[in-house]
């Protein structure tokens, strides 16, 4: 069991959405806080929701740079983290040709770059205590394709193969860091706004209190793997079929289509 009571935890994304949730429900549970976001004053609204003893810092995860010094002024004001929630993620929500390169590099400094830089500052503070646990948070995207979210999903499927190596790492190596993934399918938080399924009672938009929670959940439990809904688990099913069979399905599903009317933030 990884104990929240009186660990400090560190979220990043933390200023809206799920990342705002889990920092509350965090904070219920005993965690000393420490939060990442680029937008300043959602921060600020958040900490004056925490209440004493937390933490935040504006950063542009992004910037490599800015990230590996924010981690620095962390370790240093802060101490080390003993729980790491990597939760900042964007999308562009476009097909590939009206991507610009910029917003295609762009996504994957925030999406998986990010993941490399704060794992390796927080890392070896967790192996010093002997504890620690990082979480990731990738997608249902991060398992199976679908159009007009070729970078997003490419950055989420370095995200999952990132947790997959690093877990086996530790393992390797005898450390005893734990390792949660999420791969959740689209969360209500306005950052996929206008998406669509065919069949909410198979594959929902979900609540994001409710991916809160759940997360929580699966770290205090050290639960390696968190996917959500569980009909979601039916694509590495399937990938094993010849590529047109598998394309048939999710097309049959609507996967393929869910985007058609996104409009993001």
């Amino acid at each position: 069991m990884t104990r929240l009571q009186g660990a400090h935890v560190l979220i990043t994304g933390a200023a809206s959405g799920i990342g705002r949730l889990m920092a509350l429900g965090a904070r219920d549970r005993g965690a000393r806080l420490t939060l990442l976001d680029r937008d300043g004053a959602g921060l600020a609204a958040v900490l004056a929701e925490l209440g004493e003893g937390h933490a935040g810092y504006a950063v542009d995860l992004a910037d490599r740079a800015a990230t590996l010094a924010a981690a620095d002024q962390v370790l240093r004001e802060r101490g080390p983290v003993e729980v790491l929630v990597n939760n900042a993620g964007i999308v562009t929500g476009r097909p590939i040709l009206d991507c610009s390169e910029d917003a295609i590099e762009r996504t994957f400094r925030v999406n998986t770059l990010a993941l490399f830089w704060l794992t390796r500052a927080f890392l070896p503070g967790m192996l010093a205590q002997g504890r620690g646990h990082v979480v990731t948070l990738a997608s249902a995207a991060g398992l199976g394709g679908t159009s007009r979210l070729t970078d997003y999903c490419a950055s989420k499927f370095a995200a999952v193969g990132f947790d997959e190596s690093l877990r086996l790492e530790l393992k390797r190596l005898g450390h005893p860091v734990r390792t949660t993934l999420v791969c959740p399918f689209y969360i209500d938080t306005g950052m996929f706004a206008g998406v669509r399924t065919r069949f909410p009672w198979l594959l929902p938009i979900l609540r994001p209190e409710y991916v809160a929670r759940r997360v929580l959940g699966a770290v205090a439990s050290n639960r390696k793997r968190l996917i959500l809904p569980r009909f979601v688990l039916a694509v590495l099913a399937v990938k094993v079929l010849p590529p047109t069979l598998y394309d048939a399905i999710l097309g049959f599903f609507g996967v393929n289509r869910t985007m058609d009317e996104f409009r993001g933030r």
